[in-house]
């Protein structure tokens, strides 16, 4: 039996969000992150459907379709988790199952975290939990850097100064992006870091121009994430970096929390996420201590649900059916 997918705007108490729907049963909100949209889980909306899930895949508060407002502080993790309140409660739902990727899995984590009552169990992909911890975000990310070159986080910190760079051409800088990340056409190791921008210079700098699209992002695919943000722009997503202070002021009173509800995380193992982060992953007996299941997909980079699509969405289903039927 085939569902069909039904794009809506609900209302939320910050504005508008954008999100696409498939399927009915119990409630899997999917939560996309840099530089992405509700787009990203076009190949796990149809299968969770058929599954017996109610799939709904957002764009953030920033992109896509949703509401983008202007003040800097208003993309604040804070503002995140009532977004994804206020879905669940538009939809008329009590409850939700959430799974985000990069961004999108720290706004699932806390979200979880933050609101148990609602988010009854999160599924991280790419980017694993680390629980807030007592140094501010911005001067760990500026010792990173050292003296000859910025950590990609601290260079999209000043507004205007990364969409200078990616704006002139958003088709040709996502393909970059993507590409970098990606298993199959990222740079080879020794090569600089994507993940690092040299005084002066420009994240694309080192991209590798000129090569093939990843082999899980076609061409129009790759059009579909153009036009959304050479609609946009790009500085309701990249607001979302400029608040990682602000996050960690807020969110004070859950330094070091675990997240005790089921959950799942899915990376790559080429994944810089995954790499940089293992003793995160290390750590999930403490910091997520209902964890089901813990995987590391094997020659696979960053964009986990798009370039092993079938192995995520087997995981997910399985991880969800047992959810529902209480195991």
């Amino acid at each position: 039996m085939r569902h069909p997918a039904h794009h809506r705007l609900v209302d939320v108490p910050g504005g508008r969000i954008h999100l696409v729907e498939q399927g009915e049963g119990p409630l899997v909100l999917l939560v996309h992150g840099f530089p992405e949209s509700w787009y990203s889980w076009r190949h796990q909306l149809p299968v969770l459907a058929e599954a017996g899930f109610r799939a709904v895949a957002i764009d953030v508060r920033g992109y896509g379709r949703s509401s983008k407002p202007r003040e800097v502080d208003s993309y604040r993790m804070l503002a995140h988790v009532a977004d994804n309140v206020g879905v669940v409660r538009a939809l008329g739902a009590e409850s939700a199952t959430i799974v985000g990727h990069d961004w999108g899995s720290g706004i699932a984590a806390n979200s979880a975290l933050l609101r148990p009552d609602v988010f009854t169990a999160v599924g991280l992909l790419s980017v694993p939990y680390a629980p807030r911890n007592g140094f501010r975000p911005t001067d760990a990310f500026a010792r990173i850097g050292g003296d000859d070159e910025e950590f990609y986080v601290s260079y999209f910190q000043e507004q205007g100064r990364a969409e200078a760079e990616i704006e002139p051409d958003v088709r040709g800088w996502l393909a970059g992006f993507y590409a970098g990340l990606s298993a199959d056409t990222m740079p080879s190791a020794d090569a600089p870091s994507l993940h690092f921008v040299a005084r002066g210079g420009r994240m694309a700098d080192r991209f590798v121009g000129g090569g093939p699209l990843p082999s899980w992002l076609t061409e129009a695919d790759l059009d579909v994430y153009a036009a959304e943000f050479e609609r946009t722009g790009l500085t309701g997503a990249l607001n979302r970096y400029r608040n990682v202070d602000r996050d960690w002021e807020d969110l004070a009173a859950w330094d070091g929390a675990p997240i005790v509800q089921p959950s799942l995380f899915i990376g790559g193992d080429q994944d810089a996420s995954t790499t940089w982060m293992a003793d995160a992953i290390k750590a999930y007996p403490e910091t997520l201590p209902g964890l089901v299941s813990s995987h590391l997909l094997e020659g696979c980079g960053h964009w986990v649900q798009q370039e092993r699509a079938f192995e995520v969405n087997r995981l997910l289903a399985e991880w969800l059916r047992a959810l529902a039927a209480g195991g």
